[in-house]
């Protein structure tokens, strides 16, 4: 029945999430889901906010989470964009603030979905190579441009610039919108949400779903001047005046409230990569420095689809890209400390 399809839909090759497998006793370490629960605030929030409230429309423009990301970042409401997951945040992003006449910059390897809008919305774009150790060189976006967008740390490889770097890119592209992907910053880098204030073509796209545990509820937002969210806020009540639910908008602002269990869970997995990196180390592996919630490690000597494979046969689930030049790494998940010891088990008796 593809004879009904657009011809814009023709030409799309969506994104190919995560594999998401129905198994039984599954060490899930392919989509960097926190292994902790959500704050405990969070969850009771929730469940207050289930009842007779829930046959009314949500708030459509957020504002409490607003006010809650706002106090959060000591930034001013009007500066904040909320939405259903970054994901949905992102595209409002590419249409509203990225497609222009000049091709958009962003990296050869990074979030895979970034090609996939500029797909859907007929953006012209153009990959920027990383350096021969994976990290971006900020000096390689100082060309003409319709906007740049990565994610800082960068996925899939883990690795994340330093706000001075940050800041020369946004010093070298004053006529550009700046983006500036910080789905796993909370691990080890510095957000640059402290910069919008003096970059006012800069936008920082944070989600709920990675650092405080709530991928199941689909929370994101952006953080930048005012004109750039004003600009999101006239594509979203053009496309969707409500993305998010009454569910979503009570458990995220208490988990952003609750900051005490937020800096705990985030140490705790901190702790857990840096135990992780050494044992993959101790076995071979090369593992890139990494600021998120799971590593990015090759093995000279055996092909990663294949140990992809053999640790699938043990119910242990990573991630293996078959991209060009990353071919031969693994993305893997900082789990508890019992499913990374699982993993690193299953590793030394596959490598032998």
């Amino acid at each position: 029945m593809s004879q009904y399809w657009s011809e814009l839909v023709r030409r799309l090759t969506p994104y190919v999430p995560g594999e998401q497998p129905k198994l039984e006793r599954l060490i899930k370490l392919n989509t960097n889901e926190n292994p902790y629960p959500p704050s405990p605030r969070a969850l009771a929030a929730l469940q207050e906010a289930v009842g007779a409230g829930l046959r009314l429309y949500p708030d459509p423009s957020g504002d409490a989470l607003k006010q809650a990301v706002a106090a959060y970042y000591g930034v001013e409401t009007a500066q904040v964009f909320v939405g259903n997951g970054s994901d949905e945040v992102l595209a409002f992003i590419f249409m509203a603030l990225l497609k222009h006449e000049r091709p958009l910059l962003f990296p050869d390897i990074t979030y895979s979905f970034y090609p996939v809008y500029c797909g859907l919305y007929d953006i012209e774009y153009r990959c920027v190579p990383l350096a021969g150790d994976f990290s971006i060189r900020v000096d390689d976006y100082a060309e003409p441009n319709g906007g740049i967008i990565f994610p800082n740390p960068n996925a899939p490889t883990g690795r994340a610039l330093e706000l001075v770097d940050i800041e020369r890119l946004l010093a070298a592209n004053p006529d550009s919108v700046v983006v500036v992907d910080e789905a796993y910053v909370d691990f080890g880098a510095a957000t640059a949400v402290a910069l919008v204030d003096k970059f006012p073509h800069l936008l920082v796209v944070q989600t709920l779903s990675k650092s405080r545990s709530l991928a199941g509820l689909r929370v994101g937002f952006a953080v930048g001047h005012p004109a750039l969210i004003e600009a999101l806020e006239r594509v979203k009540n053009s496309f969707n005046s409500y993305p998010l639910d009454r569910l979503a908008l009570a458990g995220a602002v208490a988990a952003l409230e609750d900051r005490e269990y937020f800096a705990r869970t985030c140490q705790a997995v901190i702790a857990s990569r840096a135990r992780l990196t050494r044992d993959l180390e101790a076995l071979g592996f090369e593992v890139l420095p990494s600021a998120a919630n799971f590593i990015f490690a090759r093995h000279p000597q055996h092909d990663a689809a294949g140990l992809q494979a053999q640790l699938r046969d043990r119910s242990i689930i990573v991630r293996h890209f078959r991209t060009p030049r990353i071919d031969q790494f693994l993305r893997i998940t900082v789990g508890t400390d019992a499913e990374c010891a699982a993993l690193v088990d299953a590793l030394r008796t596959i490598i032998g």
